[in-house]
């Protein structure tokens, strides 16, 4: 077995001098490779290669020629594809379906990777190694796995399994699935044998599936059926959506024109063991040293500290619960504090922990009686009410307090979102412990919204909620040298929500002075359930109609978030005329927008209110 190199090798110059003539396992990637474990390639290459496979990565091939692809040689088990850390869509396009001019996973933020990637790499690399199996994964592959809504082309597109020719798709985070693949493989096995292997999807003949019964099976309508029929499409979202549980869920089936896609139930958490394992193994957390510009992705990580995954708060407009689930898997603390000291050693180091987290950061440690037996409920969602969920942040303080401990950290931050419905029952002052030493000037929460038809469908705490955490922080803030502030994440644009919904939030973000650059307008990304809805116009669980701000009105209600920008009066004030609140324009401190002239406005000569924000 060959040791873990300094880097993974991207070059058979590299293989050669690790003495490797052949690789194992090749990995495409649309990203930069930076040997981070917030970067997938770095994390499923250093896993397989800690199970005893030589791994050579090919980052950002150029597509439209062979040689890149050409360069590390033939694999000796198989090529693992992946559009990189994000959809390769997302990644191209702002909500506004405007073209982005940088990819933060590029050196020096070059545009590299096509659109659709995972597609494009895998005929590619079909087309030049016939016969080697190909699995796909990441992010791209994961949460298209079935039929889907893509905003990019506005309709439904097939499973990517039905439009790129891959033997495997790895779903969720991959390691386990891809060391499995690899061991049964160098076994001797083939790729069409592995059909039982958890976080997987296959393909198969439709003439084989349809002599053959599957009454074990979730059988979904087809891809024919949901692509022109929105109640169908919802149905079948409803249907794989309840089969996303690794101890509940069923295998999952969905035809499409040329063959049937079959998705295994998802892999088993990993244990804490596993989990300390996959992140200690010896990351440079440099870009591969071949690059001569920077990655600008790594910068804001390069010194975070993944704590756990998963996420049990299971918001509408988040794939998560397809991706990484809502059993949360917690490192050991031990684990936790050897990486920190490991970082203080780094030259670059320079005393800060940018971020100690997850999808949730203060989810880590928390558990529920019910996940190792019987899986996160099917009937409802987990909530701080739920007397089989611990919600305590006993954990995470004593983590906290013995990484500030460690001889050459300065500060340990919080960059990640906390969830703060979790804080108000808390015991143990967590809130008090991360201003006191954890927020550097503004900790990020995200209500979302505050209208309550809104935050039901996004599956969010109510505004009373919120505003009892607004209250607990501002006390915190007494007599504090430097004041601290919440940096409230809102969205607009979502399903459900209304002109007049719009209007109600940006009244409370005004009554209350609350800062809002961050603002996000809704798009509708690959298999979360606010997709669903905003494709279909149905809530997928009830089949009941849904509100879609589409056209103008999405326009005018991200404006409504911004209506202190000058830029966005027109729109505002039409807003408000629509929704007949026009008491909101004028000179009254309560008002959004002053009752000057448009000329006026675009002459830039607008008055503005008198209050202070």
């Amino acid at each position: 077995m060959i040791p873990q190199p300094r880097v993974l090798p991207m070059s058979l110059q590299e293989g050669e001098k690790l003495g490797i003539r052949q690789f194992d396992i090749i990995l495409v990637s649309g990203d930069a490779y930076v040997d981070h474990p917030s970067f997938g390639t770095a994390l499923i290459g250093r896993a397989l290669w800690d199970a005893g496979f030589t791994v050579g990565i090919i980052a950002q091939p150029d597509w439209k020629s062979p040689r890149d692809f050409l360069a590390l040689g033939k694999p000796r088990l198989f090529f693992g594809i992946s559009s990189g850390n994000v959809d390769s869509m997302v990644n191209h396009f702002t909500p506004n379906l405007k073209r982005r001019g940088e990819d933060v996973y590029s050196p020096g933020g070059v545009l590299k990777r096509p659109d659709r990637a995972t597609i494009v790499y895998t005929n590619k690399v079909h087309e030049l190694f016939p016969g080697i199996p190909i699995v796909i994964g990441g992010i791209e592959a994961s949460l298209r796995r079935f039929a889907h809504y893509d905003y990019w082309q506005d309709r439904v597109r097939h499973a990517i399994l039905a439009d790129a020719p891959a033997d495997l798709l790895v779903f969720g985070m991959g390691e386990r699935q891809m060391v499995e693949i690899a061991t049964r493989l160098a076994s001797g096995e083939c790729v069409r044998s592995l059909r039982d292997i958890r976080g997987t999807a296959y393909t198969m003949e439709l003439a084989g599936w349809r002599e053959t019964p599957h009454p074990e099976m979730m059988t979904l309508p087809g891809y024919a059926d949901v692509s022109r029929d929105k109640a169908a499409y919802a149905r079948a979202f409803a249907l794989h959506y309840a089969e996303q549980d690794p101890l509940r869920g069923k295998v999952v089936a969905q035809p499409h024109p040329k063959t049937v896609v079959i998705q295994n139930p998802p892999a088993l958490p990993l244990t804490t063991e596993e989990l300390d394992r996959v992140y200690e193994h010896p990351f440079s957390r440099k870009s591969h040293p071949s690059y001569s510009l920077s990655v600008p992705a790594l910068g804001p990580v390069q010194f975070s500290i993944t704590s756990h995954r998963g996420c049990f708060g299971s918001c509408s407009f988040c794939a998560l619960t397809h991706h990484q689930g809502r059993i949360i898997q917690s490192r050991s603390e031990g684990s936790i504090l050897r990486e920190v000291t490991r970082m203080v050693k780094m030259p670059e180091f320079r005393g800060i922990v940018q971020d100690v987290g997850g999808p949730t950061a203060n989810m880590y440690g928390m558990s529920c009686t019910r996940w190792e037996k019987q899986g996160a409920c099917g009937d409802k969602s987990c909530s701080p009410a739920c007397k089989t969920l611990d919600t305590s942040h006993v954990l995470q303080c004593s983590l906290l307090t013995k990484l500030r401990a460690i001889p050459g950290v300065k500060k340990v931050f919080i960059g990640s979102g906390i969830r703060f419905d979790l804080v108000p029952a808390d015991s143990c002052d967590y809130l008090s412990v991360i201003c006191d030493h954890h927020v550097s000037g503004h900790l990020k929460v995200a209500p979302e919204h505050v209208a309550p038809d809104v935050t039901r469908i996004m599956n969010k705490p109510g505004r009373e909620v919120f505003d009892r955490f607004r209250k607990q922080f501002s006390l915190l803030q007494h007599n504090k040298p430097k004041k601290q502030y919440l940096l409230p994440y809102f969205m607009s644009g979502h399903p459900g929500c209304t002109l007049s919904d719009m209007i109600f939030l940006a009244e409370y973000i005004h009554n209350n002075q609350l800062y809002t650059e961050q603002v996000q307008d809704f798009t509708p990304t690959p298999m979360s359930i606010s997709t669903c809805m905003y494709y279909t116009g149905l809530d997928p669980f009830t089949q009941k109609p849904v509100h879609v701000p589409r056209g103008d009105e999405k326009k005018i209600q991200r404006a409504l978030l911004h209506y202190r920008d000058p830029a966005n009066r027109q729109l505002v004030e039409k807003g408000l005329a629509r929704a007949g609140r026009e008491d909101l324009i004028g000179r009254d401190p309560r008002c959004l927008i002053s009752g000057v002239s448009r000329d006026q406005t675009r002459a830039g000569k607008m008055d503005r209110p008198k209050r202070a924000y």
